[in-house]
């Protein structure tokens, strides 16, 4: 706790600095006004493709579902994602997760807000694990998922799934080698029996994380899982 506070207080200081600074967009530095972006970059930014994999949101050549889904089926009903993991989607996101330029956070809630689906479900951020939370000072997915539960006035369970152990990164890493890394890496401490359960993250690239989470949420109950992120890395259009 000694070590986490001062992070803390780090974290509070950088949220005050940056409400009192000029709105400049963060992209291009041209003047935003009190919005992230300005608006030209806010219209470039990237889209999803309109054919995609209704199970992991992978493109697809007509919508069907992706071969990986149909050979093994993830423990997650749908991904929600708003833009494709790619520029300068990923120059927002390595802002906010390395520079702390939390207001991002914020902003992209807003933006997911009208991505998640109809219905009563409760909100669960993909964790970090403790010795991340320590350095970094704040749970990216967390911080998103706030402004999702108050935008969609949806429950969030901000401690109902942690990370008991960090992982390897998955980039490097083939399917298997993916599963196995994060195979018990995670618990859920809460009944959710009937609940129909959102998984909040920033990015989800490879979906081994995601896919893991739900499996252990799924193991608690939860009658379905959808999984909903600011962005999402896709093999035929971008490297990760």
């Amino acid at each position: 706790m000694t070590r986490i506070l001062p992070q803390a207080l780090k974290h509070l200081l950088r949220r005050c600095q940056q409400s009192l600074l000029p709105g400049s967009c963060l992209l291009c530095g041209g003047d935003a006004g009190a919005a992230l972006l300005c608006l030209p970059c806010q219209g470039e930014l990237p889209a999803l493709p309109a054919a995609r994999c209704p199970q992991c949101g992978e493109a697809t050549a007509l919508g069907e579902r992706c071969g990986a889904c149909l050979l093994e089926a993830p423990h997650f009903a749908r991904v929600v994602a708003r833009w494709p993991y790619e520029f300068p989607v990923d120059r927002l996101v390595h802002a906010l997760k390395y520079r702390h330029q939390t207001a991002i956070a914020h902003w992209l809630g807003e933006q997911m807000a009208a991505e998640l689906p109809d219905g009563e479900h409760w909100l669960v951020p993909m964790p970090l694990h403790r010795e991340r939370l320590r350095d970094r000072g704040f749970n990216q997915a967390l911080e998103i998922a706030r402004v999702l539960a108050r935008r969609r006035r949806l429950p969030l369970i901000a401690k109902g799934l942690r990370r008991l152990r960090p992982t390897a990164p998955q980039a490097d890493l083939d399917q298997r080698q993916r599963q196995r890394n994060v195979r018990g890496a995670f618990a859920c401490d809460i009944d959710l029996a009937g609940r129909s359960v959102i998984l909040v993250d920033d990015v989800m690239t490879t979906g081994a994380s995601v896919n893991e989470c739900a499996r252990v949420l799924r193991q608690c109950g939860a009658e379905e899982v959808t999984v909903a992120v600011a962005a999402r890395a896709l093999k035929a259009r971008s490297v990760v």
